[in-house]
């Protein structure tokens, strides 16, 4: 297992800017959990967590929603990265949340390394998790774009070249963002979540480290702070981390991310927000089972 690293390169300041732009959240299947329940784990970064999975209860946001942060790096102004609910849209019959995500650098730090990228994820509206996402990168002389289909029924991940087998109910890191705003969280746990991203599927953990008090451009919040935690198969390293200030409360609003770096850290600070005029709503949790039930 391993923090979520960060380092200045083509999936580094893009990385950060959108890494940091919510919980990237990249995970796998994971198993053997109940709601509200713990379950055993080795990893000593776990250590002293209760591990525990939850479902939504209340959606707190809606079309419309749109969250803005400054970038920086120290005292150095470094872009803006944005995440909105553009509108409600229908793929294939699904009612689905479209979010967007973009992340741009200042046009004095395009002289550093240069970032336009944007990711675009449509959530399903009744089972918050992710139907179909899709990324354009655009981070100094690299570029790509990348569209997946997530047939959640059948559990397989649909790229133009290949299938990839998924876990049920799996999240790409755009609606991982927003099914962890639904959930009941408190310090002490460490939240369990089914990703998949560039083909993989990854087991990801947020842990609830601590309340705090902050003061942002976007003003003053009693926060939560989160630190998403990735497993890998390959050998483990620790080369940063990603630390989220959350709003505690039912909306969740990310305020804070920090994403450590050699040297010093970059930052994603909210300086404005339009909430949806939306309705929240209580949902009930429905699984996807497959075998056409």
């Amino acid at each position: 297992m391993v923090i979520i690293k960060s380092k200045i390169s083509h999936h580094g300041i893009g990385l950060i800017i959108l890494l940091g732009t919510f919980f990237v959240l990249f995970s796998g299947q994971v198993a053997g959990m109940q709601e509200g329940g713990g379950a055993e784990t080795e990893d000593p970064q776990l250590a002293g967590f209760n591990l525990v999975h939850l479902f939504p209860r209340e959606v707190p946001f809606g079309e419309g929603e749109l969250f803005t942060y400054a970038i920086q790096y120290g005292l150095i102004y470094a872009g803006e990265a944005t995440l909105e609910i553009r509108n409600i849209a229908v793929l294939d019959s699904a009612k689905a949340y479209h979010v967007i995500s973009t992340a741009r650098t200042s046009s004095a730090f395009d002289h550093v390394f240069k970032v336009r990228d944007r990711h675009d994820s449509f959530v399903d509206y009744d089972n918050l998790f992710s139907l179909s996402f899709e990324k354009h990168l655009r981070e100094g002389k690299f570029k790509r774009d990348e569209k997946v289909i997530f047939d959640q029924k059948n559990h397989v991940a649909i790229y133009p070249e290949k299938r990839v087998p998924i876990a049920p109910n799996t999240q790409d890191f755009l609606s991982a963002v927003y099914y962890a705003r639904t959930l009941p969280l408190e310090v002490g746990q460490a939240i369990a979540l089914a990703n998949h991203t560039g083909g993989k599927n990854y087991p990801i953990y947020i842990k609830v480290l601590r309340r705090e008090r902050i003061k942002v451009p976007a003003g003053e919040f009693d926060c939560l702070v989160v630190e998403p935690i990735l497993q890998t198969s390959s050998l483990f390293e620790q080369k940063g981390k990603l630390t989220i200030w959350i709003t505690d409360d039912t909306v969740k609003m990310p305020v804070l991310l920090r994403s450590k770096v050699v040297i010093g850290a970059f930052e994603a600070v909210l300086k404005s927000y339009r909430m949806s005029t939306s309705e929240r709503r209580v949902i009930e949790r429905r699984d996807i089972q497959g075998n056409g039930e």
